[in-house]
């Protein structure tokens, strides 16, 4: 099993080559990405993403145990170490010959999903173990009771984290859910999946994480009015994005319409850089700003259903569970083991992918 993260720097001087390597194929200037690399300077360069992986891993490898199933668990990032091509030479070296990688991204998207697949296809070229290694993928598992199950639990805390804070709080009356997601550009947001058609008429991306977050707002949302919005915004100005952002949503609503949010981010599975900043530097700042108490609630993380729903994952997988059979809490889901032919395929990621396929092979030539 391969825990496959993202990565993050772990010191000032890991900063900018960190973005390096999320950015490779871009040609983006290193003065460029030190316009963008505070959110890491104001931590002292260090992203939690990493720390917070060495205990999921830690944790998978528990609940393994827990259960009496031996199954070795590596770990491989894709923008820093460890490294995914250092984790499939360690897979080699100690005999493995069939992985299964586990993405800490639970929702099917380019960047959520094909990206991670992209890499490895292209650790595996950078390795040379090509014909010795098979790598299949977990599906994405937004529907997944392990994962929607921990959201349930925080939204609760939250609300009533806001009624010590505020006597006589009426959640249907006085609150605001705010359901926060990474935005992506429009045009990747029907490229994949069923048709909007059969979404009624969203996105695949956006029809993920609706589902989800009606599920967590019924269970657990007291009636209180509830959002989709974004954060993390980037590319360039000229290129739409999934909209609102977060900070123009909580300025724009009327006075007097609530009291408090609560900010469920229900795009990520754990409380990394893009949460510490977004979420609880500048949303926070933004609802003071406006009056308005707030709690941002916790990711999954490393909690016990969330642990335990990601074994569930692996073993569905390995043993070719039916799909009939598989936990779902959703009518989107379960989504597909393998994406379907040009999934995530637009002319704009084709022609990024042919770009940089032809660096690598020209950087092997040197």
């Amino acid at each position: 099993m391969l825990l496959l993260g993202f990565g993050g720097p772990e010191g000032q001087d890991d900063v900018i080559p960190f973005l390096r390597n999320v950015t490779r194929g871009r040609g983006i200037p290193d003065e460029r990405l030190e316009e963008v690399a505070h959110h890491y300077r104001h931590f002292h360069g260090v992203s939690p993403i990493n720390q917070q992986n060495r205990e999921l891993r830690d944790a998978l490898v528990a609940e393994l145990d827990r259960r009496g199933i031996d199954l070795p668990v590596l770990w491989g990032n894709r923008n820093w170490d460890p490294s995914l091509p250092d984790a499939l030479r360690e897979a080699d070296a100690r005999g493995f010959r069939r992985i299964l990688a586990l993405a800490t991204s639970a929702y099917a998207s380019y960047s959520g999903c094909k990206q991670y697949q992209e890499n490895i296809d292209d650790a595996l070229a950078e390795t040379g173990l090509a014909g010795r290694l098979t790598i299949d993928k977990a599906r994405p598992h937004f529907d997944h009771p392990g994962f929607i199950t921990p959201f349930v639990e925080a939204l609760r805390g939250g609300i009533a984290e806001l009624r010590e804070k505020i006597p006589g709080l009426d959640p249907a009356q006085d609150v605001r859910i705010l359901f926060a997601t990474h935005s992506v550009p429009n045009s990747y947001t029907g490229d994949f999946g069923p048709h909007p058609e059969a979404l009624g008429g969203e996105g695949a991306y956006e029809a993920q994480h609706l589902a989800v977050s009606a599920a967590v707002a019924e269970a657990a949302g007291e009636g209180a009015a509830w959002d989709l919005v974004y954060q993390s915004r980037s590319g360039p100005a000229h290129q739409p994005w999934l909209e609102p952002d977060i900070n123009d949503f909580i300025a724009e609503m009327p006075k007097g319409e609530a009291k408090a949010i609560v900010i469920v981010p229900v795009g990520f599975v754990s409380d990394h850089m893009e949460v510490l900043w977004d979420l609880d530097t500048e949303a926070v700042e933004t609802a003071g700003e406006h009056g308005l108490e707030v709690v941002r609630v916790p990711t999954p993380g490393t909690h016990p259903a969330y642990v335990s729903g990601l074994i569930d994952l692996v073993l569905e997988r390995r043993d070719g569970t039916p799909v009939a059979e598989r936990a779902s809490e959703l009518a989107l889901g379960p989504w597909f083991d393998v994406c379907g032919a040009g999934c995530c395929d637009t002319e704009e990621r084709q022609a990024a992918v042919r770009a940089h396929r032809a660096r690598m092979l020209q950087a092997a030539d040197a």
